[in-house]
């Protein structure tokens, strides 16, 4: 598997991952405070939250069946990105586990396996 597999749904889990807690907040803030301006800030992040988190969905299905991870941990990954901060912990365990695998350049597929 090659680094920028890992990299994209890196960069993207973190991205997904700081747009839902901002989310999060920005509907506290709406909701529970009555804060003026969260109604606009919410609107905002929750679209470009929604939009990213289908790339997501996208790399983290291709870290996936490159990883040749089980269909309940696919799930699990897939889901992350919408229970605020899940995510993160996610992520660095996938990492982790996902490491190993990647192949650095100019070296043979066969010499990770």
């Amino acid at each position: 598997m090659k680094k920028s597999v890992l990299t994209r749904y890196r960069t993207m889990a973190y991205v997904t991952g700081v747009l839902l807690v901002l989310l999060t907040l920005g509907m506290i803030g709406k909701y529970a405070l009555d804060l003026s301006g969260a109604d606009g800030f919410t609107k905002v992040v929750s679209i470009a939250h929604g939009w990213l988190y289908i790339l997501y969905l996208v790399f983290a299905f291709d870290l996936g069946s490159k990883a040749k991870l089980p269909v309940g941990r696919l799930v699990w990954v897939l889901l992350a990105g919408t229970v605020p901060t899940a995510a993160f912990f996610v992520e660095r365990k996938l990492t982790r586990e996902v490491g190993p695998l990647v192949v650095r350049e100019g070296e043979p597929a066969a010499a990770k396996a």
